[in-house]
């Protein structure tokens, strides 16, 4: 790598960390184990019954998965940070930590901003929605993995090959903007790097996913809707609130300002986009549908029935 002929780092330390708490390690073990239990459970359910396998819960298949690796980046090394007395992470796993949770973000943005328009197409336009839905479905995914992954290929790979003038980070993990702050050199094509990733995948599929919910709410507003489609639309809208906090606080991490947040802030900013929502996705999203719900009883006790074919959500 070119940057390391220009420096002497060979790792960096991460001072987010309290020195050797087990306390943090009970704690961040306890919400990945959450993570992947829950994330394992809706794959699991939508691949094993068929009364799933529609485009909706396709997405959110693929949801789980993005909530799984993207924590899966970071969660392990933490995890053994945690227990030493000094947390740190070497020169090449940090860009390598950054590449793929940067890329797991911005898949995530967009596959959210696809799930947007699946609910307006399911509800504003049913007839059409029928007839083609399946068959994009995966083209659609794939597109979303694939953009995200090199969307953040150019920003990570400047930032990796700045010279550094300290080993220090100030939090928990690596990324972009930290890696700017501790470079001594020019930053400028690194910065406008990020804010350009950031716009692709970060602040267009968030206006994207409010137009598609202002759209349903002028379809539904203009004319008499069936019962089913209203219920619909309640449970998609309780989504937007949640959708709103991931992506509001994924651009403000990495369009702050250049002067960076406090040690405090910057775990704030950073938390709830890549720790706290990749838990707490499948319960907004999947595990709290009834025809979700019906089809975990099944499969735990082997009693119920599984709801109406007809979604949910």
């Amino acid at each position: 790598m070119a940057g390391e002929n220009q420096t002497q780092v060979s790792e960096f330390v991460l001072l987010g960390f309290p020195h050797g708490q087990p306390f943090c390690f009970v704690l961040f073990l306890a919400i990945y184990l959450a993570t992947l239990l829950r994330n394992s459970a809706v794959l699991a359910l939508v691949s094993l019954d068929p009364h799933l396998h529609s485009p909706m819960y396709f997405f959110f298949s693929h949801l789980s998965c993005l909530d799984i690796c993207c924590p899966s980046v970071m969660m392990p090394k933490m995890l053994a940070n945690a227990l030493h007395q000094q947390a740190n992470i070497s020169y090449r796993e940090c860009p390598a930590q950054t590449f793929f949770l940067m890329g797991c973000a911005g898949s995530k943005c967009t596959l959210l901003a696809v799930m947007a328009y699946d609910c307006y197409a399911a509800m504003c336009q049913p007839l059409r929605y029928t007839a083609m839905s399946h068959g994009a479905c995966a083209p659609v995914a794939a597109g979303c993995w694939l953009w995200g992954l090199l969307d953040c290929s150019m920003p990570t790979l400047l930032a990796s090959r700045l010279p550094f003038c300290g080993a220090a980070l100030q939090h928990i993990f690596c990324d972009v903007p930290l890696l700017l702050r501790a470079a001594y050199s020019n930053t400028r094509p690194s910065e406008v790097a990020v804010h350009a990733a950031s716009v692709s995948v970060g602040l267009s599929p968030f206006l994207f996913v409010v137009v598609s919910y202002l759209c349903i709410l002028a379809t539904i507003l203009g004319k008499p809707m069936a019962i089913s489609r209203c219920k619909a639309f309640s449970t998609c809208s309780a989504h937007l609130p949640v959708v709103a906090l991931y992506f509001v606080t994924a651009n403000l991490n990495y369009n702050r300002p250049s002067s960076g947040y406090s040690l405090a802030a910057e775990t704030l900013v950073s938390a709830p986009y890549c720790i706290v929502m990749p838990t707490l996705n499948p319960l907004i999203y999947s595990l709290r549908n009834q025809q979700m719900r019906g089809a975990l009883r099944k499969a735990v006790w082997g009693w119920g029935t599984l709801g109406s074919p007809r979604s949910n959500a």
